[in-house]
């Protein structure tokens, strides 16, 4: 299980290391590490769907122009409002000189980007944050109740497990379409679910990944995906899951609570009456 984190201590063997380091510090909540920063083209934007400029600047002062590619990518950038609404992971490209160029969908407020890379000569990963404005009339979101039912039109996610601080813990997310288990999720970015997790009140950023991978002969195509999670503190996080199904990348959003104590051996589902519609962040990517 890979469970990421920007603490470089816990990093060592890059995007791939294994979970369990209870009380390590979330990433992105700096815009500077071990030399590295990133810089938007503007951090005042306006709203709607627009393409945003940024780089990563190296220790030595220029845009950095190679990456280790994790997960197919070199990179993997995050949107998100402050209020935790308008959750984005979305795909980027990079000219010669090391600037890219990412399509956002922005809406008035306060906005969080993550920046998930490994730029080759540094030992491992880490995630660069930066807060950037949107003009407008901000309307801010109250975080949504917590649930473990994500209604995405046909398809519903239900969460297993719960997330504890200083603990490594299972969360098992099981994906049905209108009531029948989903066999044959699709491989997005080498593996069949991706999942964010953001402390609520810092953003302190999480990001983990399945065990396994599609092809390696142990791995099903769904109904569930289990991913090994450690939170950093107790409180209230919010968990984001992409997965693919008939060629489109959709995203269930989950509010959780952290436990600082272990669960008890019968502990079931976090599952909530069925989703009412409010969910302010359920989304389809094509």
């Amino acid at each position: 299980m890979r469970n990421h984190s920007g603490d470089d201590q816990t990093n060592r063997g890059g995007h791939g290391s294994h979970g369990g380091h209870g009380g390590a510090q979330p990433g992105g909540l700096s815009v500077s590490e071990n030399g590295y920063s990133l810089e938007l083209d503007s951090t005042l934007l306006t709203a709607g769907v627009q393409p945003v400029g940024f780089r990563v600047i190296g220790p030595d002062g220029q845009a950095v122009a190679e990456f280790t590619p994790e997960h197919k990518k070199e990179l993997h950038f995050i949107a998100v409002r402050r209020d935790t609404a308008g959750f984005q992971h979305v795909h980027q490209v990079r000219d010669e000189k090391g600037t890219w160029s990412v399509e956002l969908a922005l809406q008035p407020g306060d906005w969080r980007f993550f920046a998930d890379i490994h730029p080759v000569g540094h030992d491992g990963t880490m995630t660069l944050g930066i807060d950037a404005a949107v003009a407008g009339p901000y309307d801010p979101q109250p975080l949504p109740e917590v649930t473990g039912i994500a209604q995405i039109g046909e398809y519903a996610i239900a969460l297993d497990g719960e997330l504890l601080a200083g603990e490594t813990s299972e969360l098992t997310l099981t994906v049905s379409r209108n009531g029948r288990p989903v066999t044959d999720l699709q491989p997005y970015l080498a593996a069949y679910g991706h999942l964010v997790a953001l402390r609520v009140g810092d953003l302190g950023y999480l990001h983990v990944h399945p065990e396994g991978e599609p092809g390696d002969g142990a791995t099903a195509p769904g109904p569930r995906i289990a991913f090994m999670a450690s939170a950093p503190s107790a409180g209230t996080y919010r968990l984001y899951l992409d997965f693919q199904h008939d060629d489109v990348v959709r995203t269930a959003e989950f509010t959780v609570r952290a436990s600082a104590t272990t669960p008890r051996p019968d502990a079931g589902s976090q599952a909530a009456p069925e989703h009412d519609g409010r969910h302010h962040g359920d989304h389809a990517h094509h």
